[in-house]
């Protein structure tokens, strides 16, 4: 019994550690949504394999196996279609814009005021003015921009387009709107749809189209 349950142990260290190269994990603070239930399912499958040690090995095997495969092929899909990575990992928020807090956003995405100045504190912050601008990434961090010397604006490139949708967010945040941004494209040729990602950084539209992206 105590044989089988230390080569048990040790099969499932490496097995798993395979597992988790095929499927090319992050580190633990920037597992999305699926990744972080995968990891889970895998941990609490391993977990009885060793207890009940009469069962077949290929009965745990089997199931990390078929998660693996989901996951690369999730992996994959998310990179082709960014309605899917939004379905599945969401997108970020913004809870402070120009040192003023979000509060909608932050009830949205059920965030609460101490988590936000937890993340400030640990970014050595004592002041929400010295903030311009803080985003909730999908998994779960606060990505903080703090203002440059005398409050300047910073340069902080905002998506306009992803995978040919139109961030309306990021127009209402430069006062823009969509009949600007479809002025600004037609006059290089161009409609949303035929661009992968186009961004605004000082006071220019940069685009990067379908046909540069191999």
């Amino acid at each position: 019994m105590l044989f089988t349950v230390s080569f048990r142990t040790i099969f499932f260290y490496f097995f798993v550690t395979l597992a988790y190269r095929i499927m090319g994990k992050r580190e633990v603070g920037q597992l999305g949504v699926i990744d972080l239930i995968v990891s889970i399912l895998i941990a609490e499958l391993v977990a009885i394999s060793i207890e009940n040690a009469k069962d077949s090995i290929i009965l745990t095997i089997v199931p990390i196996l078929i998660l693996v495969i989901l996951e690369v092929a999730f992996g994959y899909i998310a990179v082709k279609s960014r309605k899917f990575r939004t379905i599945f990992d969401g997108k970020p928020s913004l809870i402070i814009c120009h040192g003023k807090i979000n509060y909608h956003e932050m009830i949205k995405q059920r965030y609460t005021l101490d988590d936000l100045l937890i993340s400030l504190r640990q970014k050595e912050i004592s002041d929400l003015s010295m903030v311009e601008y803080a985003f909730l990434e999908p998994n779960g961090q606060l990505s903080i921009f703090k203002y440059k010397p005398f409050k300047r604006k910073s340069n902080l490139p905002l998506a306009l387009i992803l995978d040919g949708v139109v961030q309306t967010k990021t127009l209402n945040l430069i006062h823009k709107n969509e009949i600007w941004l479809t002025n600004e494209l037609a006059r290089k040729g161009l409609i949303p749809a035929d661009i992968f990602y186009a961004f605004y950084k000082k006071n220019k539209i940069f685009i990067i189209k379908r046909n540069e992206v191999s």
